[in-house]
């Protein structure tokens, strides 16, 4: 699809420069900190609980959403003050389920019927970290993509286990983030912190479904209505992080 072609060339020109300065910085870094102890993992991990508030016009047509999001960061120096990293978040926006025949000439079995509004967002980009302190103010970024997608599911009624499942519409869109929090570093040695933020989603022009959307007629066939137009989100976020010095 264009749009993640899109992404992933963006996503390139915004890495390569960022990570030949985090070069030069992490090698005079090294230099600095000979003989200052052994050097921590490199890598910072995180995971978070999310809700998510749309902004602008698709507010109009969504009200919110819930969802989780993990991330990776490395670190170029130290301390970890600077790190350059990716991040992945799924979100779900609107969910309905309903019973109905399992099909038009069996109107004694009954299954449930799920329609659930999804989210998946993939981007890269750099981060900055106070490096000490009870509080830990951050500040980061990433520029990716995100996908669009309705799906539809059926269960048994009663045992509630999947047998069959379809995409019902999908779009994918160039998609950047901005966003900060603070670290509160927790445990006796302090590797592990509450990581509570706020993070801005640009979303770009995408076509999607809301709840209600699909609309069924008869002989099986469904109508859908289509949206389209900017998505941008703001999402609060609450988790853990793994690795902060």
């Amino acid at each position: 699809m264009r749009p993640v072609r899109v992404a992933v060339t963006m996503m390139a020109l915004v890495t390569l420069p960022a990570t030949a300065v985090a070069q030069v910085f992490s090698v005079g870094n090294e230099r600095d900190n000979r003989g200052a102890g052994p050097r921590r993992s490199p890598v910072l991990f995180g995971a978070a609980l999310t809700y998510a508030v749309p902004q602008r016009e698709f507010r109009d047509n969504v009200k919110q959403g819930f969802g989780i999001d993990g991330n990776v960061h490395y670190k170029f120096d130290r301390q970890g003050i600077f790190s350059l990293g990716g991040e992945l978040g799924f979100l779900s926006y609107g969910r309905e389920t309903k019973t109905v025949p399992l099909s038009s000439t069996i109107g004694r079995v009954y299954v449930d019927l799920t329609t659930s509004n999804n989210i998946f967002w993939m981007g890269v980009g750099p981060q900055l970290v106070v490096p000490s302190g009870p509080i830990r103010p951050y500040v980061n970024g990433t520029a990716g993509f995100a996908v669009f997608w309705t799906e539809s599911s059926v269960k048994e009624t009663y045992d509630q286990e999947d047998f069959a499942k379809s995409t019902n519409y999908d779009d994918a869109t160039f998609a950047w983030t901005g966003g900060g929090g603070f670290l509160i570093p927790v445990g006796a040695s302090q590797q592990g912190a509450i990581d509570i933020g706020v993070r801005y989603h640009g979303n770009g022009n995408v076509r999607y479904l809301r709840k209600g959307d699909i609309i069924d007629l008869p002989g099986g066939n469904v109508q859908l209505r289509v949206n389209e137009g900017e998505t941008p989100l703001l999402m609060w976020r609450v988790g853990v992080k793994w690795g902060l010095f």
